[in-house]
């Protein structure tokens, strides 16, 4: 385990030295796995996170961190970006539906909650075999705020297919949200599918997550979103049903105690990826956000119980470690303004209103999907390829 700690302690230090568990290196060249190049950005041949190993600087009398089974973890505090402690942060592992907050990221600024769709049979084709769903259903009409309680509530990928159909299509999402990635500095991020869905090639890391979970705590919509435990679907015959926010750590289901200020964010699961969770809660004016990538115990649940691990470990060392490094290291700047300053969630339930947001150009949400796909790319204008 590699452990990087602050001066103050150089003292007690020497005792680990003793037992081998601190192992002192010069910071090497970032590289992924399996000899592939690191991003080329500024501030990552510098970034300690980039070294293997588990990464915190504890001052004296700070908690020992959490002894965990996932591959990959962070833990950061979401207002000032300061990483509180890390465990092979920039391993490329499968995010499985955690890479919906890059989808949600890129794609809730662009379409008013209030636009009503009605979902063409083309819509739903390519849909993975398994995929979650939350019951889209040919010839009906839906609201976009709905299609939104579908992709954070009930994972489903069938919402996800509809929303990128109305932002230009599938190929053309993943190739924004490879650009929004970029922008924010997640570097380890590669999209392939936009629904989080297995696909060659397709990454992410816990510090990549980490990154979206932060930012979109900062979008109000995101954070309302996130937040819901359970809201109605519209159905079949014109009635709703109910739907349930699958975070466990939210909601409490399956044996899983809810945890105390946790205000949501979005967990995943694949066969490639196996459980990925990443949750952000607040206490006492302060937020956290923590990533947790693939547990390697034979509980379902881990994935929950090592989250709580984190998150309580990070309530505790409050003022008592100092940062290892910031999730702003890899952006081209800092957050500044409203946008450095955390969404409050209100909803815990369904309130979401789904009124429209104003957009750009008026009477837009009377475009339909085609036309609004075309805005669209006049708006963003040419996507970068990856």
């Amino acid at each position: 385990m590699t452990i990087g700690f602050a001066s103050r302690v150089a003292a007690p230090a020497c005792a680990l030295c003793a037992t081998g568990l601190l192992v002192l290196a010069p910071a090497a060249a970032p590289t992924g796995k399996g000899g592939e190049p690191g991003p080329r950005a500024t501030g990552a041949a510098t970034s300690p996170l980039y070294r293997p190993g588990t990464h915190v600087r504890p001052r004296r009398g700070a908690p020992e961190v959490p002894d965990l089974s996932a591959r990959s973890w962070l833990i950061a505090d979401a207002r000032t970006g300061d990483v509180l402690a890390a465990h092979d942060a920039h391993r490329r592992l499968p995010p499985a539906s955690t890479l919906k907050t890059l989808f949600a990221l890129t794609v809730l600024p662009a379409l008013p909650a209030g636009i009503r769709h009605r979902v063409g049979p083309k819509e739903l084709a390519g849909i993975g075999p398994g995929s979650s769903l939350v019951g889209v259903a040919e010839n009906r009409t839906y609201r976009v705020a709905d299609l939104w309680k579908g992709v954070f509530l009930s994972s489903g990928n069938d919402a996800v297919h509809v929303l990128a159909g109305l932002t230009g299509g599938w190929r053309a999402t993943a190739e924004r949200m490879q650009a929004k990635a970029r922008a924010l500095g997640a570097h380890d991020t590669r999209v392939k599918s936009p629904d989080g869905y297995d696909a060659p090639g397709q990454v992410s890391s816990a510090f990549d997550l980490a990154v979206f979970g932060r930012a979109g705590l900062r979008n109000p919509e995101f954070a309302r979103y996130c937040a819901l435990e359970e809201a109605l679907f519209p159905g079949r015959d014109g009635g709703s049903y109910g739907i349930v926010n699958t975070n466990r750590l939210l909601t409490g289901a399956d044996g899983v105690a809810p945890y105390r200020g946790l205000i949501g964010i979005k967990n995943g699961y694949t066969s490639g990826a196996g459980n990925t969770l990443v949750a952000a809660a607040r206490r006492d004016g302060r937020t956290l956000v923590a990533t947790v990538m693939n547990p390697r115990s034979d509980d379902g649940y881990a994935v929950y119980e090592e989250a709580r691990s984190l998150l309580d470990w990070g309530f505790e060392a409050a003022g008592r470690v100092d940062p290892v490094d910031s999730l702003d290291a890899l952006r081209a700047g800092p957050l500044r303004g409203p946008e450095a300053e955390a969404a409050v969630p209100v909803a815990r339930r369904d309130d979401v209103s789904g009124r429209p947001v104003a957009w750009t150009i008026a009477g837009a949400a009377l475009l339909g999907g085609a036309g609004t796909a075309l805005f669209l790319r006049l708006r963003w204008g040419p996507v970068p390829a990856d």
